[in-house]
């Protein structure tokens, strides 16, 4: 069995990376960053006060393989939003997780039924 790498937030703040990262990840070819990169040049800046916004919507682009590449590449210190601290976590291939969170601190959890 394999394993997939995924990329978190591990303190309070909120997932986000630094224009070091958004710039490694535009290097690296990422259609996201290479436009997130073109709105700032534009003064259509998607920097807040945390970092680049660099958002994934779903879990899937969490395990970017880019991503984890310019988080491996730039170790974590280099990689996070100044309130982001970013880990990757390990998983096996075959379980179907969610990322969670309480006010920007992540986790991934594997994902089991629910009824109301």
């Amino acid at each position: 069995m394999g394993t997939k790498k995924v990329v978190i937030n591990v303190c309070y703040g909120g997932f986000c990376i630094s224009k070091e990262c958004l710039t490694r990840l535009a290097q690296l070819g990422d259609l996201k960053a290479i436009k997130e990169l073109e709105e700032l040049d534009g003064g259509s800046s998607v920097f807040d006060t945390y970092g680049y916004a660099y958002r994934h919507d779903t879990n899937k682009n969490r395990e970017n393989p880019l991503l984890v590449q310019a988080v491996e590449e730039l170790g974590p210190e280099k990689a996070s939003g100044s309130c982001a601290d970013l880990k990757i976590v390990e998983i096996p291939d075959d379980v179907e997780y969610t990322i969670e969170e309480n006010d920007g601190d992540e986790h991934v959890a594997e994902v089991h039924r629910t009824w109301s």
